[in-house]
């Protein structure tokens, strides 16, 4: 199978000349998992309980239509939604998507990269911590998945996706959490197609070595979820780019879906739960932090779950006036961008990243840090119909 370029996969130096990738890359399923050892599940959800016109105008005073991060922060629902509306998701096509389409392409090579600052904003990178695979069958992870989207005609990509919890909505969340470069290439002004969730993607191993059942229930147990409405950060539409860089601090993304199949259950009443998110964590409290996604470059094939128990994240900034990026040793690769990252809160998993950037040679992976930028996004299409 030749390589298929997405657009996605990139590369930045870092201190000591270290490559950066964003990690949200096509998958590729011509071979198996092979024997590597899985792991015990790691806790990840919390039980449920029970193109328009824009309509007013917002203050954008950059070329690039980028607000201050002081603005930002004041964003009421109106600024949003006018936002959200410049900047709509095509709707995915009805039964697009097989098992075949989702096999389909691989990573593509890296591009050359600016460097990463020196002063004092960034600490050392963690060591290596090896990926487990998660255990088959995904119960205590069925939040988790893999989103699907279409970065040109015939150009099938992958990215990793988390149920989280809806504040308007209390135990019957719709409402995914990924990576911004997942629903777009940022200032080129590209919004992916056909985009859906498939969580706890192959949970039965109906899809390991290799095998392609033709019954989606083996490699979809809880359906196949299109997504209708979409936000990132203003930053990572104004600046995201082939490259990691500032815009990495800010490279978030969160979806609102519904069952292809319909049908009055939500998605998290579907998969038995959801993950809250844990916004501005102090990250002195950050002292164990897992990650989790759907790694699928080499030695991975995408097909399993895999986890990273990556212990106390370290910190790396691009531009030092916005919140640095956390960091844990992980050898996941491409595939797993948009990844949840958890952390315990009052004996709970919390959401308290996604995977955005890492090396060409993988062995850590950064994400960003969630402040009220992200806080105010998520009460946006919280409140969205």
């Amino acid at each position: 199978m030749s390589p298929v370029k997405t657009g996605l996969h990139r590369r930045t130096a870092a201190a000591g000349a270290v490559a950066l990738t964003l990690f949200g890359v096509a998958a590729c399923g011509s071979s198996g998992s092979g024997d590597r050892t899985q792991s015990a599940p790691v806790p990840s959800a919390v039980p449920s309980s029970a193109a328009p016109s824009p309509s007013s105008p917002i203050n954008l005073p950059s070329s690039l239509g980028l607000p201050s991060l002081g603005d930002l922060k004041k964003w009421k629902f109106s600024d949003w939604d006018t936002w959200a509306k410049q900047h709509a998701i095509p709707q995915a096509v009805k039964g697009f998507w097989n098992l075949q389409k989702m096999l389909q392409a691989k990573p593509t090579d890296p591009v050359a990269p600016p460097q990463q600052p020196t002063d004092g904003s960034t600490d050392p990178l963690p060591a290596p911590i090896p990926a487990q695979a998660i255990a088959h069958p995904y119960k205590q992870n069925a939040v988790d998945g893999k989103l699907f989207f279409d970065v040109a005609p015939g150009q099938h990509a992958v990215c990793s996706a988390t149920v989280i919890s809806d504040p308007q909505h209390p135990g019957k969340s719709n409402l995914i959490w990924t990576a911004g470069h997942c629903l777009t290439t940022g200032k080129s002004g590209q919004q992916y197609s056909n985009i859906v969730f498939v969580p706890a993607f192959n949970s039965s191993g109906a899809v390991s070595g290799g095998k392609q059942p033709t019954d989606a229930s083996q490699f979809a147990p809880f359906g196949i979820w299109d997504a209708t409405t979409a936000i990132s950060s203003p930053q990572w539409y104004a600046e995201g780019s082939e490259e990691g860089g500032p815009a990495s601090q800010y490279d978030f993304g969160i979806l609102k879906v519904e069952n292809q199949d319909g049908g009055g259950k939500s998605l998290e009443e579907t998969v038995g739960g959801s993950v809250p998110v844990w916004f501005n964590a102090p990250r002195d409290q950050l002292t164990a932090v897992t990650a989790i996604g759907f790694p699928s470059a080499t030695p991975y094939d995408g097909m399993e779950m895999e986890s990273c128990a990556g212990g106390k994240p370290t910190r790396l900034a691009f531009d030092t006036s916005r919140p640095a990026m956390n960091v844990i040793g992980c050898t996941m690769t491409p595939g797993s961008s948009g990844g949840g990252w958890f952390a315990m809160r009052d004996g709970k998993p919390a959401l308290v990243s996604n995977t955005s950037i890492g090396p060409a040679q993988s062995g850590w992976l950064a994400g960003p840090y969630l402040d009220d930028v992200a806080q105010s996004a998520l009460a946006y299409i919280s409140k969205k119909d």
